[in-house]
């Protein structure tokens, strides 16, 4: 079954939902738009570095989006001029990728595959890196995962409840890291950020809470995956980024039912 290409794509696109709805509820909650940019942008330095040395790409890519996870983490606790900074890190890191990648023969001629995403070219090998990393994320959701909503709601209760916040945000930066590196290949680097924020946007407004909001955001991912390659067989589309045109006409469907939740 494997090795029929459609099913492995399907197969890592469900990976990859599986744990970034309910990360990208906080993504969402957090207001950490700009963060994941970041930390996805610089994904292309790790990219190319890996191949660069011949190292393994996603260990590669996960060193370098660790690395940008715990700047933009340091200088979101900070609170001075956030958005800026995270606007600048993220086009920067971008930018310094491309310029990287430019020095590593052959990585041009395959740089709109890691921007934008194959899904179609997963292999079982990457499909175990897919799983094996969403699994992860997930299990550190479920087990961080009261704390990490009392941190978001409220930091100083969660202090008194004996949390500490910025170990959560650590946390939290590890995770992203983590779905950046194994999704890089699904949806690519430009788009990896749009697939957490918009199930979860779209989540938001039909959920009763969080636990509801995590699950209702998943199966959006779910089904945008199943509609963007859906799109890319039939309409000979390219799938990554019709994955995330198919979770924004969900968004804008969603729209009208809306509960008006915070």
């Amino acid at each position: 079954m494997l090795d029929d290409f459609l099913v492995r794509a399907g197969l890592a696109g469900l990976g990859v939902v599986l744990a970034a709805g309910p990360l990208g509820c906080f993504v969402v909650w957090r207001r950490m738009a700009y963060f994941g940019d970041a930390t996805a942008h610089a994904a292309i330095l790790g990219v190319a570095l890996s191949l660069g040395f011949g190292a393994p790409v996603y260990l590669g890519t996960l060193g370098v989006a660790i690395a940008m996870g715990w700047l933009v983490a340091h200088l979101a606790g900070r609170g001075e001029a956030v958005d800026t900074a995270l606007g600048v890190l993220a086009h920067g890191a971008l930018a310094v990728g491309l310029v990287a990648a430019s020095f590593v023969p052959g990585l041009r001629n395959d740089l709109n595959a890691w921007l934008f995403g194959d899904i179609l070219l997963v292999r079982p090998a990457d499909l175990a890196w897919v799983w094996g990393g969403a699994l992860l994320v997930l299990g550190l959701l479920i087990w961080r995962w009261q704390a990490m909503v009392t941190a978001t709601v409220n930091e100083e209760l969660a202090m008194a409840a004996g949390i500490n916040p910025a170990r959560e945000r650590l946390i939290l930066t590890l995770a992203m890291a983590i779905i950046v590196a194994v999704a890089i290949r699904i949806v690519g680097a430009l788009l990896v950020s749009a697939l957490l924020v918009i199930p979860a946007a779209a989540a938001r407004g039909l959920a009763r809470s969080p636990e509801h909001m995590a699950v209702i955001a998943t199966l959006i991912g779910a089904v945008s995956v199943g509609l963007g390659l859906a799109a890319s067989l039939y309409a000979d589309t390219p799938a990554g980024p019709s994955i995330i045109a198919a979770a924004s006409v969900i968004f804008l469907c969603a729209l009208p039912l809306r509960r008006g939740l915070a």
